[in-house]
């Protein structure tokens, strides 16, 4: 089969599509044929060395995809049959002809949404789901602040936040990538790059201050995501695109404010807790995807790669140009 590949660590340059052996499934397994799979952070981590896949899972690319079950292991309990459409969460080894996945990583695709749709909900939309419900246990009414709001993860949890019956309020860094977050239900966006969000969230709150900030960003947040959160509020670290150092009195401002940190990682759970995710998120979520709920959710498509463009996928998600999932399509 053919695989996103690179022999050493680097640029998008170092991308290339390979013919590898295609995988079997194991014990309880179900080999998918994929037809797309989405980019992620973690996938240009992977590229340049810094984020190896856990012990035992593909070092392909690619932590989500959709497509058909192709094959079933020994095991399986029966819930899913050949041609069926499924969507997955993954260790590794989606940007690839075929896939196998734990049958309990699996979810089926929502009527009337294509597979393209599908890819971008995954990884995006279980990483959103279990930082607000698992991690932050969110109340209704409760305020919550999401960097990178125009990310794969944030557009997710906008909609989440409003599923919750609670309020997102997000930073993003152009004014197309704020008025996106607003049409996906966004109370108020700042823009990180030409004004203070802590000030402006402070404002907007009326100097109460957010409940929760579901934070990428990491370090050079700090002070201002301490400023903005409230008294016992939480937050959720969940990556570190500007570094991990912080410089300052943290332990000190976070006491003054009764305040929580959580810290989370997704890929490196365990398979039991993997499980019991996907299964709250396919029986409390997923339904809300097809036509006729109210409200109605929706995964955000900003761009498609055919599988050998995949170098310029990583470019643009690179450039931080993206607003929503870019997606890979795998050859027909």
């Amino acid at each position: 089969m053919l695989a996103a590949y690179f022999d050493c660590p680097g640029g998008p340059e170092n991308l290339y599509v390979k013919k590898v052996m295609k995988p079997h499934p194991g014990e309880g397994e179900v080999l998918v044929k994929v037809a797309a799979s989405a980019l992620n952070r973690a996938d240009l981590l992977q590229r340049r060395g810094k984020y190896p896949p856990p012990k035992g899972a593909s070092d392909i690319l690619g932590l989500e995809a959709s497509g058909s079950v192709a094959g079933l292991g020994p095991g399986c309990k029966g819930r899913w049959k050949i041609g069926d459409a499924v969507m997955a969460l993954l260790s590794g080894g989606g940007q690839a002809e075929y896939v196998t996945v734990p049958e309990g990583y699996l979810m089926p695709i929502p009527n009337d949404m294509t597979f393209i749709q599908a890819a971008a909900i995954p990884e995006a939309w279980l990483t959103a789901f279990q930082l607000l419900h698992f991690v932050g246990k969110i109340q209704k009414g409760e305020r919550v602040l999401i960097h990178a709001g125009a990310s794969g993860v944030g557009m997710a949890a906008v909609q989440l936040v409003r599923l919750a019956k609670a309020i997102p309020i997000v930073t993003a860094g152009t004014q197309e990538k704020l008025k996106a977050t607003a049409n996906a239900g966004a109370a108020a966006g700042f823009n990180y790059k030409n004004e203070d969000f802590s000030e402006k969230v402070l404002a907007f709150t009326q100097g109460s201050g957010v409940d929760i900030i579901l934070d990428c960003v990491g370090g050079s947040y700090w002070e201002k995501n301490l400023n903005c959160l409230s008294t016992d509020g939480r937050w959720i670290i969940y990556g570190l695109l500007s570094g991990g150092e912080v410089h300052g009195d943290l332990l000190a401002r976070l006491l003054s404010k009764r305040a929580s940190i959580h810290t989370t990682l997704l890929r490196s759970r365990d398979k039991e807790y993997k499980e019991r995710l996907v299964k709250a998120f396919t029986e409390n979520v997923l339904p809300y995807f097809s036509g006729g709920t109210s409200p109605q959710l929706q995964p955000l498509v900003d761009s498609v790669y055919p599988l050998h463009e995949i170098a310029g996928a990583h470019r643009i998600m690179e450039d931080n140009k993206n607003i929503g999932k870019i997606v890979i399509e795998m050859p027909a």
